[in-house]
């Protein structure tokens, strides 16, 4: 059984491209799918929803306080989900402990979800007052707080352009070191807007240094490079991977895997004989990736970004 168009998920909070996640992993009854970042649970109720009676879902992430969330949201599926505190980026592992040995799709929702963002206590804001953390997972590794005080300047400029895309890298690292040690959101971002001159148009100045502390933070670019290649091998042929990405680093890198995943050689252009011996596993399913229509928009303006690829296995699991 397909996902109905009109399956929607129990609470009042609608998961960004849900529809469109739904139509992209087209969950039958009695498939295996893995929400590598599970959040809150909506995109899995509707996969469980759509997957009725008997398909099962592997819900991951490293935020417990999520997990707890997806928990109760969950319940009434029982034994069909399962849950547990581990980053995506070691959804095989993960699944082979629970006698899973392949997939019929693979749902990445990057990022950071509306609840972090709305807890203050988390440190993801730069709109409300909090200590300066950002971790997913409270419990582990080093916060932001540490990486700000921490750091030389040539690093915390670097973190920031690479992460960020901040073109005042350099600038307002050294602000930041000047006006050391720095203890909350709103501290940070006072010093972040004297250093780039204040707001320019519609984004905050805050908006780059917090992104590139959030990635810096949690490795999301190292969890992304060693997760996708492991969704790739959990896959059954013609299952999807579906992936929503919400700034362009991420989607520059989601693009870039499933290309060269689609694709038997690899070669430079310039060499004329192939020597990799590599062979494509995916088909790309989305030249363009899918963005939210009008309506979600309006109704969630933090979907705005929102970008969603598509892939599908190909050839041997």
């Amino acid at each position: 059984m397909g996902a109905s168009s009109d399956a929607l998920p129990s609470s009042t909070h609608t998961p960004v491209l849900y529809q469109a996640v739904l139509s992209a992993l087209q969950p039958s009854t009695g498939g295996r799918y893995i929400d590598g970042t599970v959040g809150s649970g909506g995109h899995a109720e509707g996969i469980l929803a759509a997957s009725a009676p008997d398909g099962q879902l592997l819900g991951l992430d490293l935020d417990p306080a999520a997990l707890e969330r997806a928990a109760r949201r969950l319940t009434t599926f029982g034994r069909r989900v399962e849950l547990r505190q581990a980053s995506y980026a070691r959804m095989a592992e993960i699944a082979g402990t629970i006698g899973w040995r392949s997939v019929q799709g693979v749902l990445l929702d990057l990022g950071l979800s509306s609840d972090q963002l709305d807890d203050s206590q988390r440190g993801f804001s730069f709109r409300q007052e909090g200590p300066l953390d950002m971790r997913f997972d409270p419990g582990a590794g080093p916060s932001a707080a540490d990486l700000v005080n921490g750091l030389e300047v040539e690093a915390l400029a670097r973190a920031l352009a690479d992460y960020g895309e901040e073109r005042h890298a350099r600038r307002v690292a050294r602000a930041i070191a000047s006006a050391r040690p720095v203890r909350t959101t709103t501290e940070l971002a006072h010093i972040v807007a004297r250093a780039t001159g204040g707001r320019r148009g519609r984004i905050h100045p805050a908006t780059r240094t917090f992104q590139a502390l959030r990635i810096a933070v949690n490795q999301e670019l190292s969890a992304l490079e060693g997760g996708l290649p492991q969704a790739v091998a959990v896959l059954d042929p013609g299952g999807r991977l579906a992936v929503i990405s919400f700034h362009s680093l991420e989607d520059r890198a989601v693009k870039r895997f499933i290309r060269q995943e689609s694709r038997d050689c690899i070669c430079p252009p310039e060499q004329l004989e192939c020597s990799c011996g590599h062979r494509a596993t995916l088909r790309e399913l989305t030249r363009k990736p899918i963005r939210p229509g009008p309506d979600e928009e309006a109704s969630n303006p933090r979907s705005r970004s929102a970008r969603l690829r598509v892939a599908e296995r190909i050839g041997a699991a």
